[in-house]
């Protein structure tokens, strides 16, 4: 009985939920996109923080490096799974989260190739280093993109639900925890811009800007994910699908098997390096999650 009546409260609240995202104002729209665009752009100026470390020290272990890539990969999974996937279930079917998925992955495959199969001129330093240097900060240019898109997709239900107003609107949870979960991760891929600029000589406050460019895509995304999702709530599914698959992919084809490239010389080849930050990050992320809720 209990749980029938439970049943029709979460319909009602679903389907007042969906008739109040439908007769969203333009001005509406518009102030949140400012919000969005807002949470985008400090994300990215995170991802400058990595660059930190150079204005003060020469080097950084590779032990520190591979802890600071299993952070970030440890929050981006969590994110993903507690947060896009659960989420997209409740607001759809596990066949358009899967579709979702499915597409988030390709697009991360097809940018990891056009940024490996490009030829770049001029080169001011030999071959093979240049090109590692120009994927490094390609790929995470690239990828910030759908890194945005997530961000955007979590700020779906701005104005509807939420404890947190700004400026008069009330920000969701998993809005603020996936800003939190992107902002963190921001600062080893800052740190993976910033160690072959730094090799090559490159000054600190450049390197600084690049790493910050690097995730210029992110303000993007977001704006562009937010405003389809609002207006055509019924991809919001797919939207969440698509932000996990291409974070999903993103730390287990790039940032992992970059950390045990950090770690190789390392005892055990940093895989102790690489659980203990992935451990680190899930502990962060949980009482984010809570607080959140």
């Amino acid at each position: 009985m209990f749980s029938s009546v439970d049943d029709d409260i979460q319909t009602v609240i679903h389907i007042n939920r969906n008739k109040t995202t439908s007769h969203r104002s333009p001005v509406m729209i518009g102030d949140g996109l400012g919000i969005v665009l807002a949470a985008g752009l400090f994300t990215a100026i995170v991802c400058g923080v990595g660059t930190l470390p150079f204005f003060f020290v020469d080097e950084i272990s590779d032990r520190v490096t591979v802890i600071l890539w299993g952070l970030a990969g440890g929050i981006m999974l969590f994110a993903s799974v507690f947060g896009f996937i659960f989420e997209g279930l409740g607001e759809g079917t596990i066949t358009q989260v899967g579709i979702g998925l499915a597409v988030g992955v390709a697009l991360v495959v097809v940018a990891d190739r056009i940024i490996t199969d490009h030829e770049f001129e001029p080169r001011e330093m030999p071959d093979a280093d240049f090109r590692k240097l120009v994927l490094i900060v390609g790929v995470l240019t690239v990828h910030s993109f759908p890194e945005g898109v997530a961000l955007g997709v979590a700020f779906a239900d701005l104005g509807v639900e939420g404890d947190l107003l700004i400026g008069g609107l009330a920000v969701p949870a998993l809005a603020i925890f996936i800003t939190v979960a992107i902002s963190i991760q921001n600062i080893p891929e800052g740190l993976a811009v910033a160690i072959p600029l730094h090799t090559y000589g490159v000054p600190n406050w450049k390197i600084f800007g690049w790493a910050v460019f690097s995730s210029i895509p992110q303000p993007i995304g977001a704006g562009i994910a937010y405003v389809f999702v609002t207006i055509a709530r019924e991809f919001l599914p797919f939207g969440f699908g698509f932000a996990a698959g291409a974070m999903i992919y993103l730390v287990l084809h790039d940032i992992f098997p970059e950390a045990l490239d950090h770690g190789a010389d390392l005892p055990g080849r940093g895989r102790r390096e690489l659980v203990a930050g992935i451990s680190l990050g899930v502990a962060i992320m949980v009482p984010v999650m809570v607080l959140t809720e």
